[in-house]
């Protein structure tokens, strides 16, 4: 037997196809002829953009937290040098 080798995409390729199946100036029929695809394909591809495209706002949210996070970790590393220093002051002290 035979084993075919399946067609990889790559993410840009899709959200091509998957931007032109939104405009709606072809049909789906029309667009898997241009490229060389099954409908099927195409409208599973616009299922699943339309599905996570609320991801691409909630990263401007993730972002914000992500900016929170690493100034609270320069606030700790500051605290825990402040305490080495004294530590170290303390140890000659003694």
């Amino acid at each position: 037997m035979n084993k075919t080798n399946r067609r990889k995409f790559s993410a840009e390729f899709t959200t091509k196809v998957v931007i032109d199946a939104l405009k709606e100036r072809n049909t789906i029929e029309e667009l898997a002829k241009k490229y060389e695809l099954h409908p099927v394909q195409i409208s599973q591809w616009k299922a699943t953009f339309l599905e996570n495209a609320t991801l691409a706002f909630e990263n401007e949210k993730k972002t914000g937290s992500a900016q929170n996070k690493e100034k609270e970790m320069e606030k700790l590393y500051e605290h825990t040098g402040r305490q080495k220093v004294e530590i170290d002051w303390l140890k000659k002290k003694l």
